[in-house]
């Protein structure tokens, strides 16, 4: 186990112990696993009002250059060149043979890119770019990312943010948040409205609490924020995919605007744009367990009759829908939703059901 001296912190690491956060190694972090209010209620409170999330381990950079869109277009399958200033794009990084190697999220902020790639990957991720884009990217070490996430979200932000009310999901703003300059993107990883705040690390600890001092609000860990992405069947990088997964298995096609499937010219764009055309051998689904026990990451997938046919990526408990659910990847003649399949849970096949993702229905606002 990773001695806790060797792990980098955030610039709330002395504000989660104050809260009483349970902090654990994560990503070469020592981050907040839980708060007081346990994983459950963490959850359940999310959904029901605010949760404040620390995601300042996640890499922010800034991609500058009049054909930066173009140039990180040779990078991913997603659409930046037609990314209008103010909106945010999903998309992935892809290797020669057509696999994820992150994913991450490009936004438009008018005279640069603002790019958020994920906490495991960054420094990797961080050399691929500067490969092909050298130093035109340019690391944010000095800012945390604050997630405000929740029905309440909006209230809660534009009391000391007034414009960000008028946000939509997927845009950008530059805007004060209680007197602090900030980059605020209406967008988040848990199913619900809400925000990224990137801010100043010197000024994170205090607009946190200015946050948290609303009662709507609490401190949230990573155990709920795990729990909320799986209900809104959103991917998490390294389990739900990797290198060996294309866009298209990962039912990431959505991600892949009509220029991109036609044009190609990313790395791996001969097997996506194959798999567009003929179909995946396998699929990402959601599994809806029968029963209480849920099924985690290595679950074997089998057909009725006990045929090995996938593996769970991802599962848990979904506190939202009062039971287990999970996501993994099956041969794509058994991905329509309501097909029935067994989950070998302790070696024992457990009945189970293809079900429809998200599990709970989202709660982004739209344009």
């Amino acid at each position: 186990m990773t001695d806790q001296q060797d792990l980098k912190t955030t610039p709330l690491t002395a504000l989660h112990e104050r809260l009483g956060g349970k902090m654990v190694p994560f990503a070469g972090y020592l981050m907040p696993v839980q708060f007081p209010l346990g994983i459950l209620g963490e959850h359940k409170h999310t959904r029901a009002k605010a949760g404040l999330f620390d995601v300042s381990h996640m890499g922010q950079l800034r991609i500058d250059g009049a054909d930066a869109a173009a140039r990180i277009e040779t990078l991913v399958p997603g659409d930046i060149v037609g990314l209008d200033a103010g909106r945010t794009r999903y998309t992935q990084f892809t290797n020669a043979d057509g696999g994820i190697l992150d994913d991450l999220m490009v936004t438009n902020a008018g005279d640069h890119l603002f790019v958020v790639v994920n906490a495991a990957c960054k420094e990797t991720d961080t050399a691929h770019l500067r490969n092909t884009l050298g130093d035109a990217v340019t690391e944010f070490g000095d800012r945390a990312l604050l997630a405000l996430q929740g029905p309440a979200a909006e209230s809660v932000l534009a009391a000391l943010a007034p414009e960000a009310a008028a946000m939509t999901f997927m845009t950008f703003r530059c805007m004060d948040v209680a007197g602090v300059p900030c980059f605020v993107t209406r967008s988040g990883y848990t199913g619900e409205d809400g925000y990224e705040i990137s801010v100043p690390a010197a000024d994170a600890e205090a607009l946190a609490e200015r946050l948290l001092a609303h009662p709507d609000v609490e401190p949230i860990g990573l155990g709920a924020r795990d729990s909320l992405r799986l209900e809104a069947g959103l991917c998490l990088y390294g389990h739900d995919i990797d290198t060996t997964t294309s866009p298209v298995e990962a039912a990431l096609t959505w991600s892949i605007g009509k220029r991109r499937r036609e044009q190609g010219s990313f790395p791996g764009a001969a097997r996506v744009q194959a798999e567009l055309a003929n179909g995946p051998s396998r699929r990402r689904v959601g599994l809806k367990p029968e029963g209480r026990a849920p099924a985690r990451e290595g679950t074997e997938i089998t057909d009725p009759d006990g045929r090995p046919i996938g593996k769970v990526t991802s599962g848990g408990f979904g506190p939202s829908v009062d039971g287990p659910v999970a996501m993994g990847y099956v041969e794509t003649a058994f991905a329509a939703d309501g097909t029935e399949l067994r989950l070998v849970v302790r070696g024992k096949p457990l009945p189970a059901r293809v079900a429809k993702l998200p599990f709970v229905a989202p709660g982004y606002k739209r344009g």
